[in-house]
């Protein structure tokens, strides 16, 4: 008998209410006037934008994403941890356990509850994992090396994604723009961007 699995269970709702779904959204966001002196906090302007790009229908991307947040387990693997979150987001099954213990089930009349309880609680979980994403190079390569953009075009392909690739030197701003917008507007698709990190002086530049 299969482990009754946690992949893609349905939330008990009520009382649970899934992030993304229309009853977890934000209904409105609203601000109340704020001193001028406190325009130039930081937390403050981005709490406005991220008001005026829902208020505008461009966070549809947001909720699904931030529902499968997870930080990179290595510093190279940025690449790796950020298509893990866009693949659960878009429910794309891996087609493999992520974790999860399997238990050889014996039908015994008396204890037969109590054993499909344990199956409930740890039946295997079917999510993507950055040690999951091996299937153009391998783990330890990138680990050292880092990830390239046609990498992660392949490695997206090689789960089951739709993937569309766009290079600098064969797309203007303007499409870029385009595509950005048409992403936020959706929950079904999410766009991942290579960019150049010393201007921001950040690692691996």
């Amino acid at each position: 008998m299969a482990a009754a699995g946690l992949y893609r269970r349905k939330l008990p709702s009520p009382p649970a209410i899934e992030f993304a779904s229309p009853e977890g959204k934000v209904s409105h966001l609203e601000f109340p006037s704020i001193p001028f002196f406190l325009l130039s906090d930081p937390a403050v302007a981005e709490a406005r934008l991220f008001a005026e790009a829902y208020q505008s229908g461009t966070m549809e991307g947001f909720f699904k994403l931030i529902s499968h947040f997870q930080t990179q387990s290595e510093p190279a693997y940025c690449g790796l941890a950020t298509l893990a979150m866009v693949l659960n987001a878009l429910a794309i099954d891996p087609g493999r356990k992520w974790k999860g213990l399997l238990f050889i089930f014996i039908f015994i009349p008396l204890f037969s509850f109590v054993t499909m309880f344990i199956f409930y609680l740890l039946g295997p979980w079917r999510w993507y994992d950055e040690s999951m994403l091996d299937c153009c190079e391998p783990l330890e390569k990138i680990k050292v090396e880092g990830i390239t953009f046609g990498t992660v075009a392949c490695l997206a392909q090689c789960a089951g994604a739709e993937v569309k690739a766009f290079r600098t030197n064969q797309s203007t701003i303007d499409d870029f723009r385009a595509h950005v917008i048409k992403c936020t507007s959706s929950e079904d698709c999410h766009l991942i961007v290579s960019y150049h990190r010393k201007p921001f002086n950040q690692v691996y530049s």
